[in-house]
């Protein structure tokens, strides 16, 4: 029983004292990946933006097609033929 109550009572510092941090700040900590500071002071960037650099935007691959090729199984990749 004593253990029980132990354990109970640890648990209710630890979210007592994570509120505290909340509280004190007046807001809760923000985990999106593009509205982080501190993520974005890494380099950390989300997988949107990590495709339109990779990839460009929707705009620029309909300007830059220029498979004038045969349709085979490499050209899946590109988006230039639709299945």
């Amino acid at each position: 029983m004593r253990t029980l109550l132990a354990a109970i009572l640890i648990l209710a510092i630890a979210i007592a004292l994570m509120c505290v941090g909340i509280i004190v700040k007046g807001r809760f900590p923000e985990t999106e990946v593009s509205k982080n500071e501190n993520m974005r002071k890494l380099g950390i960037k989300c997988m949107h933006e990590q495709e339109k650099e990779m990839f460009g935007t929707e705009r620029q691959r309909q300007r830059n097609k220029s498979c004038t090729g045969v349709y085979s199984d490499s050209c899946v990749g590109c988006g230039f033929y639709k299945n």
